[in-house]
């Protein structure tokens, strides 16, 4: 059965997407060039990080972010763990979110929104149960639940369960309510690693 959506969901929160995200764009441009400069110095090129990921409905789209990991690699030439490739310029980046900054072209083109579940990698697809799956009814977040209530401290299906509740309970007070706080969150750089690593650790398909 179709999720019935709102009237903000359906004609107001795509256009304030837009809207705020450009305007971000215009008012943080002197910030982003700063930031790929820093980058290009301290890490090299290519200064934005490109991945697909998979967005509403499963639609893969390319998601912008700044590079924050070298391209160091073994002997073999497999690249070392996220852990010893984040270097203290990219920790530095992932804990005020200055990374995440691209991703406002994302917003503009459509791919993600402001607020909604994170999207997350392509492989995930295929392991996700019914419940989980219902992340992808709505686009993808720069910031949303799961982001507020833990971040990366918590555990996947705990950023699951928020995700499914985000869907099911979208309105323009919830998502000015969860913006109010990632501005806290990130202030405070909260939730940035999972306790048991630098990152937040590989989903292997544990259902919830």
């Amino acid at each position: 059965m179709r999720r019935k959506r709102g009237i903000y969901e359906k004609y107001i929160k795509r256009l304030l997407d837009f809207l705020l995200s450009l305007t971000a764009l215009i008012i943080l441009s002197p910030i982003l060039l700063v930031t790929a400069v820093l980058v290009r110095m301290k890490l090299g090129s290519p200064v934005l990080f490109r991945q697909l990921r998979p967005g509403k409905d499963e639609k893969i789209f390319r998601m912008y972010k700044f590079r924050s990991m070298t391209d160091e690699r073994d002997e073999n030439g497999e690249l070392l763990p996220d852990e010893v490739r984040l270097t203290s310029f990219g920790r530095k980046l992932r804990a005020t979110s200055l990374d995440e900054l691209p991703e406002l072209i994302n917003i503009v083109k459509g791919d993600m929104s402001i607020v909604g579940p994170r999207p997350l990698l392509v492989r995930y697809l295929e392991l996700y149960n019914e419940r989980q799956k219902r992340r992808h009814e709505v686009r993808p977040g720069f910031t949303g639940l799961a982001q507020v209530n833990g971040r990366n401290s918590i555990s996947w299906e705990e950023k699951f369960e928020w995700d499914v509740t985000y869907v099911e309970s979208v309105s323009f007070l919830q998502d000015l309510k969860i913006v109010v706080q990632t501005v806290k969150t990130v202030v405070m750089h909260e939730g940035i690693s999972s306790g048991t690593s630098e990152t937040m650790e590989m989903f292997t398909g544990r259902k919830i």
